[in-house]
């Protein structure tokens, strides 16, 4: 049995880089499914020049201190202005105990 080839590279050398190649290609895809999320763009609002993303909640509050919408939240085209109000709304908790819409939590893999 021929374990190396020299004209070919080896046998194993071919299968070594055809793994590499292929865990190469799954870590990279699971990295940026890790890194995804179901962050929506921020409003379109001329009112608030500066949103910031909630990662926890998944929605955008205003952080534009000049702005009469200043620390209210944004979700499904509504705003809020408390997060209380936020919880307290339909919408956001169908969202949530669905597990769907914006913000929904998921395991990343290994970890």
């Amino acid at each position: 049995m021929n374990f190396y080839n020299c004209d070919e590279g080896g046998i194993f050398l071919k299968k070594g880089k055809k793994l590499l190649t292929g865990i190469s290609s799954i870590a990279l895809i699971a990295s940026m499914a890790g890194c995804s999320s179901n962050q929506t763009k921020p409003p379109n609002d001329p009112e608030c020049n500066d949103w910031e993303y909630d990662n926890d909640d998944g929605v955008w509050e205003c952080d534009d201190s000049s702005s009469m919408r200043y620390g209210h939240y944004y979700y499904g085209g509504t705003y809020y202005d408390s997060k209380n109000n936020l919880h307290k709304s339909s919408a956001f908790k169908s969202s949530k105990s669905s597990g769907f819409g914006s913000g929904s939590k998921s395991s990343s893999f290994g970890g």
